[in-house]
């Protein structure tokens, strides 16, 4: 079945050859798209979708969340607000209620999170493990995530529980863990922080996970300066994300990371001359009241950057990528076009899914091409412009994921 959707405003495609189109058509032939153009010369489908003027995007590519977990952590979020500074040990609530959980209930709840994400026009997502932080639960952790999301991410090196030495916890992250999850993961993260794992200590777990093939990401340099983005590019890490306290060191060599790269079709992960992407998380910002990423300062200095919602329930507890991106706008001082390929183009970047066929056999996401996935993000508004214009109106008229007309 083919379905053309036509007479839109605006379409923002991501693609550089296509660029933005003014009253714009696109065909979508199963889970790919066929044809792009302008709409008086739209061939015939077999149904017709009349956008009236809207604008359409690539759905949004949400490259970092921590999505099963069970529990609440109001009280955290009421004593930060009340001037209490964020610190990583939080994460332990959400490790008891998480262990406490059922199979059934972080499923559900998973689930839950994904649709609620999808309702507001996110079509690809990643998430962690890192609330069970031992063998078995990270292992159940990892085998429902693989089921809830598109792209898992192994984060046992997410905080050392109490009562266990630092180096014997990371040791078992590099071995007994990591071979325990390793049927359900594409990709290994490692929180490199003050209160979280050494600069040493990082430096072991991501030795370990990218000798057992893994893609590697780093959680890097959000409570201050540290060696989070050194590590990332050392070990050729597709992302490192927070990035709140930057040098200029750190910026360069994110930027050289990327030398040589065109932005042509790569070979799929791990493909030589890409580099770092850094990966903004605006909402966990705001919610931890901490330095804004400087993202102006990294796309000036090109540096490819992601933008992800961070959605967990201590630090970011949203799914909503159209509040990062306004507020990625209103605060951070992109531009509405670099914030919202950003939160596309980007994401797919970070998680290497930006163009071709990789080696899982799945079509790029991020942007809208012909033979790319068909992952479509309707608005109710004649430009993407109203994201910021408007923030926080709900925009999302309608979504496609893989073809299929899921909102």
């Amino acid at each position: 079945m083919s379905e053309l959707i036509t007479n839109i405003g605006e379409l923002m495609t991501q693609d550089r050859e296509q660029g933005t189109r003014r009253k714009a058509a696109v065909v979508l032939e199963g889970e790919r798209i066929a044809w792009i153009g302008d709409a008086i010369h739209a061939p015939a489908a077999d149904t017709v979708v009349d956008a009236q003027g809207r604008a359409v995007l690539p759905g949004w590519v949400d490259s970092h969340t921590h999505l099963i977990f069970a529990g609440d952590r109001t009280a955290e979020f009421e004593a930060r607000v009340a001037g209490e500074s964020y610190k990583a040990g939080g994460i332990a609530v959400s490790v008891e209620a998480t262990r406490a959980a059922s199979d059934y209930d972080l499923t559900r709840l998973g689930l839950g999170r994904v649709a609620e994400a999808m309702s507001q026009g996110t079509t690809y997502l990643e998430t962690k493990t890192g609330y069970g932080l031992d063998v078995e639960e990270e292992r159940r952790s990892a085998r429902i995530a693989s089921t809830v999301v598109d792209e898992v991410t192994f984060l046992g090196a997410h905080l050392v529980p109490q009562g266990i030495d630092a180096d014997a916890y990371t040791e078992l992250v590099c071995s007994e863990m990591l071979e325990a999850v390793r049927p359900y993961v594409s990709w290994a993260d490692v929180f490199c922080e003050r209160g979280a794992f050494t600069p040493e200590q990082s430096r072991r777990v991501l030795t370990a996970c990218r000798a057992a093939g893994l893609g590697l990401r780093v959680h890097g340099n959000q409570l201050g300066h540290g060696e989070g983005v050194a590590l990332a590019v050392e070990f050729g890490a597709a992302s490192v994300d927070h990035v709140n306290f930057l040098t200029d060191d750190d910026v360069s060599a994110l930027a050289q990371s990327w030398s040589g790269w065109d932005g042509a079709a790569n070979a799929g992960r791990g493909a030589g001359v890409r580099g770092t992407v850094a990966t903004v998380l605006p909402a966990c910002d705001l919610s931890t009241r901490a330095p804004l990423a400087p993202a102006k300062r990294l796309v000036q200095a090109g540096v490819p950057i992601a933008i992800a919602s961070n959605a967990n329930p201590g630090t970011s507890y949203t799914s909503s990528m159209a509040f990062c991106v306004a507020t990625a706008v209103l605060q951070m001082g992109l531009s509405v076009h670099e914030a919202v390929r950003a939160a596309t183009f980007g994401g797919a970047l970070a998680l290497g899914r930006e163009s071709g066929e990789d080696v899982d056999g799945q079509r790029a996401v991020g942007s809208i091409a012909v033979g790319h996935r068909a992952d479509l993000h309707m608005l109710r508004a004649p430009s993407a412009t109203h994201l910021a214009y408007r923030p926080g109106v709900p925009l999302t008229a309608a979504v496609w994921r893989a073809g299929v007309h899921a909102v």
